[in-house]
């Protein structure tokens, strides 16, 4: 039987953010959500695409030469790509000179990434780190991300999957007996309003939380639970919100849940959506303050959940003196 083969973007190495020690994380491609504040937005097809850097192009016309489909002309400062038609081949990327164009997402065996994650040992084994599946959504690949993750397992190196739930139960569990740490995103506690931000009710990822807590129970698996919520203004980051999705931890994972982190909203993904193409409905959206974030993180503290294992993390604005 052939190895499996998958989609993914890149490596982000030294990663400190996606599970604990020194990681090296695994952007794969594709995702069922479509959150309004996707930091990813590169991430959501499952298809590789092509992405445009406007301050790179000279406007020399190699690339539009370079596609066999017409999807390339001049616009203004820059390329314009007519993306309903392109469909990734990569030439015109070969073919610019410095760079404007870029393919994004890359077919490759579970060998081959193996490999090159195995490159990365000495900073796991020193930090107690290891390799976190993200995405997208790395459940949608799921035989690809189990065979590497057994793989990786194998050689004693920590796996953490980074899943948002929008996928089948056969898929996570499929993947659960080689995950030593599940990070679960949760969003929004309230049906209605997981479906206005993100296009899909909550439903789904609240029934393949508690599979996971059944499986770890009734298989006696070591892998260890960890939630995140974005905390995204005029969205997520509501008291009504965060009492909810406390309670409900508190409720139904009866201590199962190590850690419920708090991810503050950042904006530095707003250069990838004009690479796309795209508009970002959050691209004028400020950081929270250090106030707002210590009193949203109050009210999870305060949730039913256990204070002690409530943490708020990322970058706050800074005040003008």
């Amino acid at each position: 039987m052939a190895a499996p083969t998958g989609t993914y973007l890149h490596l982000q190495r030294l990663s400190t953010e996606d599970g604990p020690g020194i990681r090296t994380t695994v952007f794969l491609k594709g995702c069922l959500l479509r959150c309004q504040w996707c930091h990813n937005p590169e991430s959501l097809l499952p298809t590789p695409q092509i992405q445009r850097v406007e301050t790179h192009c000279i406007q020399c016309g190699t690339c539009i030469q370079a596609c066999p489909l017409g999807c390339l002309q001049l616009g203004g400062d820059f390329v314009e790509i007519d993306r309903a038609r392109c469909d990734a081949c990569g030439l015109c990327v070969a073919a610019c000179p410095t760079g404007a164009l870029e393919l994004l997402g890359t077919r490759i065996q579970v060998n081959g990434l193996y490999r090159e994650l195995l490159k990365d040992r000495s900073y796991f084994q020193a930090s107690g780190g290891g390799v976190t599946l993200s995405g997208g959504e790395p459940a949608l690949q799921a035989d690809f991300c189990a065979a590497l993750m057994a793989r990786l397992q194998a050689e004693g190196i920590h796996t953490a999957l980074d899943t948002c739930g929008m996928t089948s139960e056969r898929n996570l569990l499929k993947l659960l007996p080689h995950t030593d740490l599940v990070l679960y995103d949760l969003k929004e506690i309230n049906p209605a309003r997981h479906q206005a931000f993100t296009g899909q009710s909550n439903e789904a990822i609240l029934r393949n939380l508690l599979a996971i807590r059944d499986a770890i129970r009734e298989q006696g698996l070591s892998t260890r639970l960890w939630v995140r919520t974005p905390l995204i203004p005029g969205a997520t980051a509501t008291r009504e919100n965060l009492s909810g999705i406390g309670a409900y931890l508190g409720r139904e994972l009866d201590g199962m849940v190590e850690r419920w982190e708090l991810c503050a909203f950042n904006n530095l993904c707003r250069d990838k959506y004009a690479r796309l193409g795209m508009d970002w409905l959050y691209a004028g959206t400020p950081l929270l303050s250090m106030e707002e974030l210590e009193e949203l993180e109050g009210w999870a503290k305060g949730s039913g959940f256990d204070p002690d294992r409530v943490m708020a993390t990322g970058a706050t604005r800074l005040e003008k003196l």
